[in-house]
C-alpha cells in the first residue's frame, strides 16, 4: 500500500516524491519504490486477488482467474474488459486509456495503457494470467 507524502521533514531530499511503498519483490536491494512503482505495484497486487477471497469485502479482486479455462468468446472477452476497468480505474492515481484482451498461450493477456496522473506519465503494461494463477506484468 502506497503512502502520500505530506513533505513534512521526512528527510528526503527529493520533495518531488508523491507516493512511496515496500516491495519484497523489488529489483532494488532496499526494497523502496516510489510514485509510479508503488502505483503499478498497487495494480498487480490488486488484480493478483480473485474476487470474492478478500475477507469483509467481496468485490474486491477481478474474475479473471475463473475465466482463464472457459472459452474465450466475445461475452467473456467484454467481461473481462469491464472487470478489468474497473479495478485499474478504482486507483485514483491511475487513468486508463486503453484496454486490449487477448488470448494467450495457456491463459489470457491484458495490454493496459495507463497513465500516471501526479506526474502524467503514460505506460503500456502488459499482464499475463496463466494458468499457474501468477501474475507477470511483462
Amino acid at each position: 500500500m502506497a503512502y502520500g507524502d505530506s513533505g513534512s521533514g521526512n528527510g528526503l531530499s527529493n520533495k518531488s516524491v508523491t507516493f512511496k511503498g515496500f516491495s519484497s519483490r523489488a529489483d532494488k536491494q532496499n526494497f523502496k519504490l516510489y510514485d509510479f512503482e508503488v502505483a503499478k505495484q498497487d495494480l498487480i497486487n490488486r488484480l493478483s486477488v480473485r474476487k470474492g477471497e478478500r475477507v469483509e469485502n467481496p468485490e474486491f479482486g477481478t474474475i479473471i482467474y475463473d475465466a482463464i479455462f472457459e472459452p474465450f468468446t466475445e461475452q467473456l472477452k467484454d467481461a473481462i474488459v469491464e472487470d478489468i476497468t474497473a479495478n485499474l480505474n478504482a486507483d485514483p492515481r491511475i487513468s486508463t486509456e486503453e484496454i486490449l484482451v487477448t488470448e494467450a498461450d495457456k491463459g489470457i493477456a491484458i495490454q493496459a495503457t495507463i497513465t500516471y496522473v501526479p506526474l502524467n506519465i503514460t505506460e503500456k503494461l502488459r499482464f499475463n494470467f496463466d494458468e499457474n494463477s501468477l501474475l507477470r506484468l511483462s
